[in-house]
């Protein structure tokens, strides 16, 4: 997890006027508002066999596999539904663009006969809320993950009846008045936020800003995980004020990880690890984290699940562990869920060895028989590359280390079998003793 200060999300910039939502309007709820030739959507052709891994279910498409002679992408608004083509004129799926992004299209629709409108959107929505009652007992989950869901750039975590949406692409945001007429026949939240205050909107030309249709935007989220009940802050918070992706994990390895008594949370946001950890009985908690606003919360939600002996120290979680080893510390278990370290393939150097520091900082606080539970969101970084820096880590203090269990994001956080970039999430529990 990252606290709000070390990702930088604070308050959201201003909401975006009209004039800026209408630059992107160009794929609106009516078929007629989309640019078209011949009573046909514009068409969208790719360079010859670029289409091979669009065939394979893939949703991208990428700047250079477009054909510019044929398409040139400067007829095309930010967020246009068009008719998505191979060189040989074969019709591969209609998709919504932006010109001015690397991925330059993505798919919504593959079947030639139904062009998407509202009507698809209620019923990918349908579909992915079915998947989260058979996997849910109550609505606390993530109701659409994206490409996984089959509606590329758009996120919706739900709060009970309150659901959190973001959109992180000129399609989307195109489709607003779709998304919010989908969740109010599928769903019908009592408060819709719109949370759309990611960097990843630069990359598309888009404004952020926070606003809900109802009014004023809740100060905070409630929410439910294994029985315990959580606070988390909503315009100020990380994501959409939760993150969902390590419910697994959580149940799993603190459920492995019994009996151990002193719990360090580091990176610990509003303390999803430690106030779990304590409910299951740890004696001590201690979370850590550079937001005062996340340590608060982390607090709040102790006291309200009956955690007692719980502290928070708020800092660099570097720093931090640093420090608690010069005082000699020693912990039972100790979690290490940072932010990402490799945003960007090129930082995989520096962020393995950022990924290598933390654990083995982690390690030099444990017992002689102690528990590690390392993590890592950074898609750039594959599962191997942090096993092979916890194993260094260990080697480097002279412990030995065994997994004892593997992890990745919750089942709410499917994965596209075709993208591999909606499989991001991993984590280990680990076993570290002295040789």
């Amino acid at each position: 997890m990252t606290s709000a200060d070390e990702h930088g999300t604070g308050e959201a910039d201003a909401t975006p006027d009209a004039a800026t939502r209408a630059a992107v309007a160009a794929g609106d709820s009516a078929h007629e508002s989309e640019p078209s030739v011949g009573g046909e959507l514009a068409r969208l052709y790719l360079r010859h066999r670029e289409e091979r891994r669009l065939a394979a279910g893939h949703l991208w498409v990428f700047s250079n596999e477009i054909d510019v002679a044929r398409s040139p992408p400067s007829k095309f608004a930010p967020g246009q539904l068009v008719a998505l083509h191979s060189d040989r004129d074969r019709f591969l799926g209609y998709a919504y663009v932006n010109p001015h992004s690397l991925i330059a299209a993505r798919i919504l629709g593959r079947d030639a006969a139904h062009r998407p409108s509202k009507s698809l959107f209620v019923h990918r929505l349908q579909v992915a809320l079915a998947l989260r009652k058979r996997l849910y007992a109550e609505p606390y989950y993530r109701l659409v993950h994206g490409e996984s869901d089959a509606l590329p750039g758009l996120v919706i975590d739900r709060y009970g009846d309150l659901c959190v949406v973001q959109v992180g692409t000129a399609g989307m945001e195109a489709r607003r008045d779709w998304i919010e007429a989908a969740l109010a026949k599928v769903v019908k939240p009592r408060v819709l936020v719109w949370k759309n205050d990611g960097g990843s909107r630069e990359l598309e030309g888009l404004p952020r800003y926070v606003e809900s249709p109802q009014g004023e935007v809740p100060e905070s989220v409630e929410v439910v995980e294994a029985g315990l009940r959580f606070a988390a802050p909503l315009a100020g918070g990380q994501k959409t004020g939760w993150f969902y992706d390590q419910a697994a994990n959580r149940a799993q390895f603190l459920g492995l990880a019994r009996g151990a008594e002193r719990v360090l949370d580091v990176f610990s946001y509003v303390g999803g690890w430690g106030v779990s950890a304590g409910a299951r009985g740890a004696r001590e908690v201690v979370c850590v984290d550079s937001s005062a606003t996340a340590l608060e919360y982390a607090e709040r939600n102790a006291t309200a699940n009956g955690v007692a002996g719980f502290s928070t120290r708020r800092g660099d979680g570097f720093e931090v562990l640093e420090s608690l080893h010069a005082a000699r510390e020693k912990f039972d278990l100790v979690v290490v869920d940072p932010p990402a370290f490799i945003k960007r393939r090129k930082d995989a150097p520096k962020g393995e060895a950022a990924y290598r520091r933390v654990n083995q900082l982690a390690m030099q606080l444990l017992g002689r028989d102690g528990w590690l539970v390392s993590c890592s969101c950074s898609y750039h970084l594959e599962s191997g590359a942090l096993l092979d820096a916890i194993q260094k880590a260990a080697r480097h203090l002279g412990r030995f280390a065994q997994v004892v269990a593997t992890g990745g994001q919750s089942p709410d956080h499917p994965v596209h079998p075709a993208i591999p970039e909606t499989r991001y999430l991993k984590g280990f529990l680990v076993r570290v003793t002295h040789d």
